[in-house]
């Protein structure tokens, strides 16, 4: 069966909409490159004011654009129900979110209360108009495995920024809440394994079997895993009023459905029908390692009390989650995405002369997608060795500032191609 069998291009929304959030993403990506090559020592602990900001560098400004910007595109295509008004809700989501993440961490790395204030109202802004875009456009949908992921994932970003912001007020001092530590570590599950895991998940569904020409996931992880994450992740936020073994339990829940979704996803690569190299397909297997490795050091801190403890687990496993399986697949999606796009649309405006437009292939020069790749994957080996040779760490940095350069000149070469061969913005 066609692995574009559903889909809706025809309510595909103009091809600046999405970009506009693609191509700011690297910014913040160098960024956080950059945070890291100033302050190595940062990474000594998660909670240095440098660490705080990079990782929402990271998480707000690198993978919730790039992320933002593929719903942007996924849900007229996949769940065959557009945005409604894409254009506003583009500009009103794009600019509080560039400029409410900056302001977010300069809050952190200034400790002041204005900026945390500015902040809280700019992403207050940004994410309740695509929020509420994405529930009425979801409403509307037509379920499939992928739309459901989407679904729980959207309702995970509100949940993620809820706590965010409950978090923010404290940190601005507006509020005193008892259960700071409670609405901290919610935050943190339903923003990595709710919002960015599970969009993963879903999406991959649908692109991994498109883009890699692979078989389908097995029919039962694709209806069960999304929904199982959930439940188990609304255990987790109760956590504190479990029982600490079911707690335990849960934890254990949700490491295995990590690792059963990393193990499939390898299995279904491993079994595509074109067997060219793909620097793509390095991208996801490098996450899928990743996330394994993540599971894998989560276990040994349930053995080891003493690693638990320590300042290098959390940052460990921050490095392989985040940096490692997050970043990695959502670089991966755009190196199919951006290209895919410029091709389609160039073929929907120029029919009359399809034959002078340029493969999906051609858009990127594959030797540059490499050399990203290896930037990328020095950068990763680099800083989880820093978290214990902190003088490694700055060279770590070095790479990712690379890597982050040359995605952002890799995906304004596919644009050039763009206009280059009579693509317009509409």
């Amino acid at each position: 069966m066609s692995t574009q069998a559903g889909l809706s291009f025809e309510q595909a929304p103009p091809f600046s909409l999405p970009l506009q959030f693609f191509l700011t993403a690297p910014l913040f990506l160098l960024v956080a490159a950059l945070l890291i090559v100033m302050d190595p020592a940062s990474l000594a602990s998660r909670w240095t004011p440098q660490a705080l900001a990079l990782t929402h560098a990271l998480t707000l400004g690198f993978l919730a654009m790039a992320m933002l910007g593929a719903l942007m595109q996924m849900l007229p295509v996949v769940a065959g129900s557009p945005l409604p008004m894409p254009r506003a809700v583009a500009w009103f989501t794009q600019a509080p979110l560039v400029l409410g993440t900056l302001s977010l961490m300069m809050g952190f790395l200034s400790a002041g209360p204005l900026a945390f204030g500015i902040a809280i109202v700019l992403l207050g802004i940004g994410f309740a108009v695509f929020l509420a875009a994405a529930t009425v456009s979801l409403v509307r949908a037509t379920g499939n495995v992928t739309v459901w992921g989407m679904r729980l994932a959207v309702l995970s970003l509100g949940l993620t920024f809820t706590l965010g912001l409950a978090l923010a007020l404290m940190r601005a001092g507006v509020w005193i809440a008892p259960a700071r530590a409670a609405t901290l570590a919610a935050h943190l599950a339903f923003g990595l394994l709710g919002w960015v895991l599970l969009l993963v998940v879903g999406v991959a569904f649908q692109v991994v079997p498109m883009f890699q020409i692979t078989p389908p996931y097995p029919p039962l992880l694709g209806r069960w895993l999304t929904p199982g994450l959930f439940v188990l992740l609304l255990m987790h936020a109760a956590a504190p009023g479990l029982p600490p073994r079911l707690g335990v339990l849960v934890e254990a829940g949700l490491a295995a459905g990590i690792l059963l979704f990393a193990v499939a996803t390898l299995r279904v690569q491993a079994r595509r029908r074109r067997k060219l190299p793909d620097v793509t397909l390095d991208f996801w297997r490098l996450g899928m390692a990743s996330l394994i490795a993540s599971v894998t050091v989560w276990i040994v801190a349930q053995f080891s009390p003493t690693w638990a403890d320590s300042d290098a687990y959390p940052l460990l496993l921050a490095m392989l989650f985040i940096g490692g399986f997050a970043v990695s697949v959502v670089n991966g999606m755009l190196y199919k995405i951006v290209p895919f796009l410029a091709w389609f649309h160039l073929q929907a405006q120029l029919q009359a002369r399809a034959g002078s437009i340029p493969t999906m292939k051609d858009m990127i020069a594959e030797d540059r997608t490499r050399w990203q790749f290896r930037f990328h994957l020095a950068a990763c080996g680099l800083l989880a060795v820093g978290l214990f040779w902190p003088l490694l760490a700055r060279g770590g940095g070095l790479m990712l500032a690379l890597s982050a350069l040359l995605l952002a000149f890799n995906l304004l070469s596919a644009v050039r191609q763009f206009f280059r061969h009579g693509g317009r913005f509409t």
